[in-house]
């Protein structure tokens, strides 16, 4: 598994320990979760602005929500 040096600030770092020691969980559990869902984020919101992008250009008409019919 490919390993990567983090420096953080002092108060996260206690953050860290402490909800590791009030867990039994790791700091570079807690490290790994935060990046993964930070990373999650911006994936998202990459996604949707190239989404955004893509129907600007297109010149498409955009749908009202409440006029979309959902297949039951």
């Amino acid at each position: 598994m490919p390993q990567i040096n983090l420096r953080v600030d002092d108060e996260t770092d206690h953050r860290l320990q402490y909800l590791s020691e009030r867990t039994g969980r790791s700091k570079t559990f807690y490290a790994t979760e935060a990046l993964t869902q930070y990373l999650d984020e911006n994936e998202d919101y990459l996604l949707a602005k190239d989404a955004l992008e893509e129907f600007t250009q297109s010149n498409d008409d955009a749908i009202d929500l409440a006029d979309v019919v959902w297949p039951v």
